[in-house]
């Protein structure tokens, strides 16, 4: 569990209690998601490296600090993974944002892609995938396989709430792809959904059933 970075910000926890209560609406829940994603992109974004260069201040000349290298990339696993990416552009506004579709084949079980669309000159570029939940991890581990394929810089995985088994799933794929979230619920239920967990994340971000 080297990898893996549970957010305990105050801030953090007491939001995502709230958006826990299953009388949220969708509304305050996904207020609530947008201010939780803000939160955690400044976490994520702590190691970003950085490069020197010159400025004109109105006073002087100076050396300031930049983020180095191209543009950071948010990727959504969809659709739940949209509720996130407001929030964190309001972190980092210049990134570019990419979408992988994932379903699960009814035979083998296993993650199929249906949709898969990225900005240019993905390689060297770093990553941020986000998705709210980590439950089985079959299909956060096959979006970062197909990511990989692009060779970007770096990758990160970042979701509101995690299953154990997920945590597994994904770090046994790619252990060198850290994980941040806000919690580490207890297990998943029969039908995979993460126990105490918030319900469908993606159902209440839209309002749909």
């Amino acid at each position: 569990m080297s990898n893996v970075h549970v957010i305990d910000h105050p801030l953090v926890q007491h939001k995502l209690t709230l958006m826990r209560k299953k009388d949220a609406s969708t509304n305050s829940f996904r207020r609530l998601l947008g201010e939780l994603s803000t939160l955690m992109a400044y976490e994520v974004t702590r190691d970003m490296p950085l490069q020197d260069i010159q400025i004109e201040t109105p006073l002087e000349t100076m050396t300031g600090k930049v983020i180095d290298g191209k543009k950071l990339v948010l990727v959504s696993i969809l659709r739940a993974g949209n509720g996130f990416l407001d929030g964190m552009l309001n972190v980092v506004p210049g990134a570019r944002i990419g979408h992988i579709g994932l379903y699960r084949d009814p035979d083998t079980l296993q993650p199929v892609e249906y949709y898969f669309k990225m900005p240019s000159e993905m390689a060297e570029r770093d990553i941020i995938v986000v998705d709210p939940m980590l439950a089985t991890g079959n299909s956060a581990a096959a979006a970062v396989a197909r990511l990989k394929q692009l060779q970007p810089r770096s990758i990160k995985f970042v979701c509101l709430l995690a299953a154990p088994e997920g945590v597994a799933t994904l770090q046994k794929a790619h252990p060198d792809v850290p994980i941040y979230t806000a919690a580490i619920d207890r297990e998943l239920n029969d039908h995979g959904y993460i126990l105490p967990g918030l319900g469908d994340a993606g159902d209440r971000i839209f309002g749909t059933k």
